[in-house]
């Protein structure tokens, strides 16, 4: 058994590492270092004056030592990521492992170097800073410099404006790995038109608020759930009702997730595009008809291909799709298989997920009937990804990770250039407020001293109809202050 002495306000960052090291819970945190047995491993860390010390002991014996001096320790924060890369350093010394993300257990890692490049690093000792400090491998830290430098001109100057996140929870069916707050819209399909009006309240609110503060809008995204679950005639009140409600002369990009393509048709693709929409996301997820029936989601690669042509007929010219590697069941031939699939349809966008495990998700109550990809196959298929679509004229414009990811590994997108989503770097490296709209939706204020404040709409659809004076109060409240 590992034991670790450390200061209680570190312990969340501590047990990201150890969960990352010793996944089925072969550590213990101790108070009392009298009780460890001689055959046990210690860790403790102290923090005296300046310096941060690290100690690894069987018994009497030491197996690694480390000291870092800090520049300074204002207040706890400062010392998370020093402490982190010291334990870091530790457990990989211990267990002979290495991480491709070394030290970095948070969900943005490009926000590193944009910090860097802030002080005027520039890209390549940025990388050696990832390497050296950090500890990230070679290619994820290539990853991360060129993702930032992708991102860096269309984030710039982005505080001064706003974007808006509408969220429509309905969707068809619920996949195995979804945590995102949707309903089945055969159940729910009654509460469609008071939802709708609840919306159109909250977005009321948006455009009064957005004048009085003479402040544009940059970008628009509608997601879910699935937006083009709903019917024809309340896509189009969404659309053409409630959004145009807003400020709409200044935005640089607005998408509609058009994702299951069991959703689509002419006449619903054709409302979508005569709104003025500009980017859309028709995600397959996978080209394997075996894994889209395990997967839960009620369609065919024949619906995808079909969805696709579709979209273009209709003169769409950028579509993102989505893919997920590492997902059940799957071989590295069946996503090889599914990426050359996609290929042939050419979209301008490709994000590749890896498969997350998350709490709220069907996978991980039921993870018992299903087999889950190991960690060389999943880092195969990543790697496979990106030579595929870097050779297919994309490059990685954003990245980001998530908690029991599969192999520890990330999630990026790839565009052609001059079609990147810009919404998607925006959100993601927190440069500009999110004004966030609908069931289970998240608002995100950036204040100009660098704060960032959270506030968030109630999950359950009927809740947000019936409240929706109070989730309006709530983003007033937040923002006056």
């Amino acid at each position: 058994m590992v034991y670790i002495k450390i200061p209680e306000e570190f312990g969340y960052e501590a047990r990201e590492l150890l969960n990352l090291f010793f996944p089925g819970n072969g550590f213990a945190f101790a108070e009392d270092t009298s009780r460890v047995s001689s055959h046990d491993v210690m860790i403790t860390l102290d923090i005296t004056g300046f310096n941060l010390k690290i100690e690894l002991w069987q018994g009497n014996k030491n197996l690694y030592s480390e000291t870092m001096h800090l520049e300074s320790k204002d207040n706890t924060n400062q010392l998370k990521i020093p402490l982190k890369v010291l334990l870091y350093r530790c457990l990989s010394h211990y267990t002979g492992k290495k991480l491709p993300w070394g030290a970095l257990t948070g969900i943005r890692p490009a926000k590193i170097v944009h910090s860097l490049f802030n002080q005027g690093t520039g890209p390549d000792a940025a990388y050696r800073k990832l390497v050296d400090y950090y500890n990230l491998s070679h290619s994820k830290a290539r990853l991360t410099v060129e993702v930032a430098l992708n991102e860096a001109e269309f984030i710039k100057n982005a505080g001064n404006n706003v974007s808006i996140y509408i969220g429509i929870p309905f969707c068809t069916s619920r996949c195995i790995y979804c945590s995102f707050p949707s309903v089945a819209i055969n159940k729910y399909e009654h509460l469609i038109s008071d939802y709708l009006k609840a919306l159109h309240k909250e977005v009321r609110w948006a455009e009064q608020w957005l004048k009085d503060k003479n402040t544009a809008i940059d970008t628009i995204y509608i997601g879910g759930g699935t937006p083009t679950a709903l019917p024809e005639n309340a896509l189009d009140y969404l659309l053409n009702h409630i959004v145009p409600v807003l400020p709409l002369e200044n935005i640089r990009e607005y998408t509609v997730e058009a994702g299951r393509p069991d959703t689509l048709n002419e006449k619903k693709l054709r409302i979508i595009k005569n709104a003025g929409v500009t980017r859309i996301s028709i995600n397959p997820q996978t080209m394997q008809d075996k894994t889209l029936k395990l997967i839960g989601r009620d369609h065919t690669t024949g619906q995808i291909i079909e969805a696709f042509n579709m979209a273009r007929a209709e003169g769409f010219k950028n579509i993102n799709c989505d893919l997920i590697a590492g997902l059940p069941e799957e071989t590295e031939k069946d996503f090889e298989d599914t990426l050359i699939k996609i290929g042939r349809l050419n979209p301008e966008n490709v994000t590749v997920h890896t498969m997350s495990v998350k709490r709220a998700s069907r996978l991980i109550n039921e993870k018992g009937n299903f087999k889950q990809t190991d960690d060389e196959t999943v880092n195969n298929m990543v790697e496979l990804a990106g030579a595929f679509l870097r050779k297919s004229g994309m490059h990685p414009y954003y990245l980001y990770r998530q908690k029991n990811i599969l192999a520890n590994l990330e999630n990026v997108g790839y565009a052609k250039p001059g079609t990147e989503g810009i919404y998607n770097m925006l959100i993601m490296e927190e440069v500009q407020t999110i004004l966030a709209f609908g069931a289970g939706a998240s608002s995100k204020i950036i204040y100009p001293e660098n704060r960032i404040e959270r506030v968030f709409n109630v999950r359950n659809v009927e809740q947000y109809i019936q409240r929706i004076d109070e989730m309006i109060a709530r983003k007033v409240k937040l923002l006056d202050t």
